[in-house]
C-alpha cells in the first residue's frame, strides 16, 4: 500500500505528520511552551514515514517523561555549571558546601569539560578529566569532589530538561585508596598524655570537648555562654562557626598586592556562624564532672582576661575566644591542635581524629547506640552508617572478645586449671 501523502487534521496536542514538497516526510511535535507562553514544536524530517514515526514516538516519550531538551540554544557545560553554582546551588546550600562546589567548577570542571554541549556530554569525557587531573598531581579525593559536584549539577540539568541523561551518574570516579587515609583513634593512654598537656594551655576545655565528647570544630568554636548550663551539667549545640572569607578593601586604585585574607583593609564577606541545619545536629550534650570543672575554670580565666584587656576586649559572648576577645579562627585553632600533639609527644593526626576517638571511647564504655548517636549528632536514618565509619574496633575490644570466646568454649580459667591438674595426676 502506498504511503499516505495527504496531511490530516489532528486534535490539539497531537503530532502532525505529512509529506512535503521535497518528497521527504515531516513532523511537527508539540513539546510544551516557551518562556513567553507561546507553543513550542519540534520539526523532524526523515526520508520515509516509518523512520519518521519511530522518531516521533521516541521524542514524544522523552517529552512525556520530562527528559526532552527544552527550546532555546543548547547549554554548554561551562555555561550551565556557572549558572547552577551561582543561581541554583548558592542560595540553598551552606557557605562551606558552596565554596567546595565553586572551586570544583572553576578550577576543574569548566577548564576540563566546559566546551561540550550539555546534551552531548558523555561519561567518557568525565573519566578522561579525572585521569588528567590525577596525572597533573591532583589526589583521588579532589577528583571525587569534582565528580560529586558534576553529578549534582548535571542531575539538576536533567530534571529541568536541558539534558536527557546525567553523564556524571554514569561515569566511574577514580578509586579511593582507603588505607592511605585510614583513621586510627587515639588510645586512652594518648588521650591522658594530651590531657596533661591540655591543662597547661589556654582554652584547655576546648580540646577536652573534642576528645571526650567528639564535638566538631565548628560546633565547639560556635559555642556561646548562653548554650552552656553548668548547674545542670549540659550544653546545647545550635550553631557552627564558619571559616572566614575576605575580600580586598584596598580598592583597584591602590592594590595591596597581597591575597585578600592578608589585605590590611580586608573585609569579611561571610557570616561568623550558621544555625545547625539538621535536627540531630541541634542537640543537648551531657558534661562529665571534670569537664564542668574545666569550663568553670575557663570562664573565670576569661573574666580575668577581659578585665586586663579593658577597652581592648572585643565582646562576643563566645565560650572560646582570642586573647583579646572575639571568636577564634578555625585556622588558628587547627594550628593550635598540631602544636598540642607535638608538645604532648603524641603522634600527628587530624583534628577530626579526636571525634573518631570520642566515639570509640563511648563504644568501649558500653554506652548504648542511641545515646552515642545523640552525643555525636547523627541522624537516625544514617546513624548505623556513621557508627561503622567512626567507631573503631581497638585492641582492648579484640582482647575482650577473645576472653569471652575462651569462657564460652573452654570454660572459666579456673576450670581450665582444674582440668590441667587432673591430667597431671592421671
Amino acid at each position: 500500500m502506498a504511503e499516505e501523502k495527504k496531511r490530516t487534521r489532528r486534535a490539539n496536542g497531537e503530532s502532525a505528520i505529512y509529506l512535503g514538497k521535497d518528497e521527504r516526510w515531516h513532523a511537527r511535535v508539540p513539546m510544551g511552551y516557551k518562556d513567553d507562553g507561546t507553543p513550542y514544536r519540534r520539526h523532524l524530517t526523515r526520508p520515509t514515514r516509518k523512520e519518521l514515526v519511530d522518531e516521533v514516538r521516541r521524542l514524544e516519550k522523552q517529552r512525556d517523561e520530562g527528559s526532552a531538551r527544552q527550546p532555546g540554544k543548547p547549554w554548554t557545560v561551562a555555561k550551565w555549571l556557572e549558572h547552577w553554582v551561582e543561581n541554583i546551588a548558592k542560595p540553598v546550600v551552606s557557605e562551606n558546601t558552596y565554596a567546595g562546589y565553586e572551586v570544583a567548577v572553576r578550577v576543574h570542571l569548566v577548564p576540563g569539560i566546559g566546551r561540550h554541549r550539555i546534551d552531548r556530554l558523555e561519561p567518557e569525557h568525565l573519566e578522561s578529566l579525572y585521569r588528567r587531573m590525577q596525572s597533573a598531581g591532583s589526589k583521588a579525593g579532589t577528583a571525587h569532589q569534582a565528580h560529586r559536584t558534576a553529578r549534582t549539577a548535571l542531575g539538576e540539568a536533567v530534571r529541568r530538561g536541558h539534558a536527557a541523561k546525567n553523564a556524571a551518574a554514569l561515569a566511574k570516579p577514580p578509586r579511593m585508596e582507603e588505607d592511605e587515609n585510614e583513621v586510627e583513634p587515639y588510645s586512652v593512654d594518648e588521650v591522658q598524655s594530651l590531657l596533661l598537656e591540655v591543662n597547661k594551655r589556654r582554652n584547655s576545655a576546648r580540646w577536652m570537648l573534642a576528645l571526650a565528647l567528639g564535638l566538631r570544630q565548628g560546633e565547639t568554636l560556635g559555642l556561646r555562654w548562653s548554650d552552656v548550663d553548668l548547674d545542670n551539667e549540659y550544653l546545647k549545640l545550635r550553631r557552627n562557626r564558619l571559616r572566614p572569607k575576605y575580600e580586598h578593601g584596598c580598592g583597584e586604585a591602590a592594590p595591596c598586592g597581597r591575597k585578600a585574607g592578608y589585605c590590611p583593609t580586608r573585609v569579611q564577606v561571610r557570616r561568623e556562624t550558621k544555625n545547625t541545619k539538621s535536627r540531630a545536629g541541634r542537640r543537648a550534650v551531657p558534661l562529665p564532672g571534670p569537664l564542668v570543672v574545666m569550663i568553670r575554670s575557663h570562664r573565670e580565666a576569661q573574666a580575668r582576661e577581659r578585665a586586663v584587656a579593658a577597652n581592648l576586649w572585643t565582646e562576643s559572648e563566645y565560650v572560646f575566644t582570642k586573647p583579646l576577645g572575639g571568636p577564634l579562627s578555625p585556622n588558628t585553632d587547627y594550628h593550635d591542635w598540631k602544636r598540642l600533639l607535638e608538645d604532648a609527644g603524641v603522634r600527628d593526626g587530624r583534628l577530626h581524629d579526636a571525634r573518631h576517638t570520642a566515639g570509640t571511647v563511648l563504644m568501649l564504655l558500653g554506652v548504648p547506640d542511641r545515646v552515642i548517636d545523640q552525643i555525636m549528632g547523627w541522624e537516625p536514618g544514617g546513624a548505623a552508617r556513621m557508627r561503622a565509619r567512626y567507631l573503631h574496633v581497638t585492641d582492648p575490644m579484640l582482647k575482650e572478645a577473645a576472653r569471652k570466646i575462651e569462657r564460652a568454649i573452654w570454660g572459666a580459667p579456673e576450670n581450665l586449671a582444674v582440668d590441667k591438674d587432673q591430667d597431671n595426676e592421671a
